[in-house]
């Protein structure tokens, strides 16, 4: 069923558990993260990163996300992710969307609260929720370079920041980055309880592949409520696709897709089993 950002968000706040946030570029990625969720029976998000209009352009897959979110025996948001132009905003919300988030970590703190509120007041019109970003990660959405290195969030900042717009989560940066990790990541982790009692507010952690279990335990104990996670999801299926291949001939392209897809169901179902303390 689709439901809105907001009411997952709550759902996952009451009963103190972090709802996965899967990025669903094609087919097979919204069939292995919605089969997983209903195996498990539990609440998730299909999520579309501007980034990815290149791959699978919103008009086209959007449509696909929230019909299969519609039909799906668990609760499903979906989401806009990292959105940086209002009018792309406002393309995903006329489709459907009940989700967004605009990215605007790498804009002058004014600049990032001004465009920010007007995002919320643009998804007000909808009736979904808004979720934004506050410092910036190591390294930028679909594995790009960030700059200089991670901009760790400042606590009393974010407080003011969520005051200021009126946004239903927050993204703070706190030692996660994009892509696949080269080393084991460093987590500020007591920096997210201090922003999560400051602003009341259910945290995101993005960049969420590749952290360790124990990791993801104690950021949802200090106030994370959606992780978003697809680097390594997307591993996975790279993965089952050159060993279908190399273990004999393949004369069909869908045996190749149903394998990703298998793939990459068992590895979101393995992130979802630790977002929901199971």
């Amino acid at each position: 069923m689709l439901v809105n950002l907001v009411e997952i968000l709550n759902d996952a706040t009451k009963n103190g558990r972090a709802v996965g946030a899967f990025n669903t570029p094609n087919l097979e990625c919204i069939n292995a993260v919605l089969d997983a969720a209903e195996e498990l029976n539990v609440p998730v998000i299909i999520s579309h990163a501007e980034l990815h209009e290149e791959v699978s352009p919103l008009a086209k897959i959007g449509p696909v996300m929230v019909e299969a979110a519609t039909r799906a025996k668990v609760p499903v948001c979906v989401h806009l992710d990292h959105c940086e132009h209002l009018n792309y905003m406002e393309e995903a919300l006329g489709l459907g969307f009940t989700g967004v988030m605009f990215d605007g970590s790498l804009l002058p703190y004014s600049d990032n609260l001004d465009f920010t509120r007007a995002a919320v007041k643009l998804a007000g019109q909808y009736g979904a929720g808004v979720e934004a970003e506050l410092g910036s990660l190591a390294s930028r959405e679909g594995g790009g370079d960030a700059g200089s290195g991670p901009v760790y969030t400042d606590p009393e900042q974010a407080r003011t920041f969520c005051a200021e717009t009126g946004i239903d989560a927050l993204a703070p940066s706190f030692g996660t980055a994009h892509g696949i990790y080269k080393s084991k990541p460093v987590l500020d982790l007591d920096r997210v309880k201090t922003i999560s009692e400051l602003t009341g507010l259910p945290l995101v952690m993005h960049g969420g592949s590749g952290v360790s279990p124990e990791d993801y335990r104690r950021g949802i104990a200090n106030g994370l409520r959606k992780i978003n996670y697809y680097s390594y999801m997307s591993k996975a299926g790279t993965q089952a696709v050159k060993d279908t291949l190399a273990a004999g001939d393949v004369t069909f392209f869908h045996d190749l897709a149903l394998a990703a897809e298998r793939a990459m169901r068992e590895d979101a179902k393995k992130a979802m089993k630790v977002f929901a303390g199971m």
